[in-house]
């Protein structure tokens, strides 16, 4: 563990009683959930992307991304599957820092996050606009492992994992919902690990 990071494993407190939410089990490891296997990429070629109904649209290089403001938080990490690790630290971009340079029309209401591998996942843009919520490359004071989401993912402490898309490589701002992979899949749209709301 570093000294310089934000710790935030106190927000279950907006959220419930408890630190480990009802149904799940803490863990020490760190199991590899997808949807299929791990994508390829080239840091010479990759590129993330801000659209939809912003400002200005944006394109970052993986260069220009890393040099992006970034922070280091401590983070409890729940998986719909019914596993919960607690104190992890990630290193990335706060998805503020994203927001406020796009620039967000005032309809703007939900995020599409979307990936190397085809997954999307959809939030309300509220639930986005939180200090916990990172585009991380770092896990513990190292590179993001592929199999985890590497190069980038997103992490959000506040939902079950499956809405922090791995291989992370755009958001898109909507005016109205979009339904994301798992969601069309019958998971739930909010996901809050404290009321396990796993399916819709």
């Amino acid at each position: 563990m570093t000294d310089d990071v934000t710790d935030v494993t106190d927000l279950y407190q907006e959220f419930g009683d408890d630190r480990l939410p009802s149904g799940q089990r803490e863990t020490t490891a760190f199991p590899v959930l997808s949807k299929g296997s791990t994508p390829d990429w080239d840091p010479e070629t990759w590129e993330f992307t801000v659209t939809g109904a912003v400002d200005e649209e944006l394109t970052f290089s993986w260069e220009e991304f890393r040099d992006l403001p970034s922070e280091t938080q401590r983070q409890d990490f729940h998986c719909v599957t019914g596993w919960s690790k607690f104190d992890c630290e990630f290193t990335g971009v706060p998805f503020t820092e994203l927001a406020e340079r796009a620039g967000l029309d005032d309809d703007v209401c939900h995020v599409l996050f979307s990936a190397l591998d085809g997954y999307t996942t959809d939030l309300p843009l509220e639930d986005c606009m939180r200090e916990e919520v990172l585009f991380t490359w770092a896990f513990d004071g190292e590179e993001l492992p592929a199999d985890h989401g590497g190069p980038l993912r997103v992490v959000t402490p506040h939902k079950y994992a499956y809405k922090g898309a791995k291989w992370v490589d755009g958001v898109e701002f909507l005016t109205e919902p979009e339904l994301g992979y798992w969601e069309r899949r019958g998971y739930s749209e909010t996901a809050n690990p404290w009321e396990e709301e796993r399916y819709s």
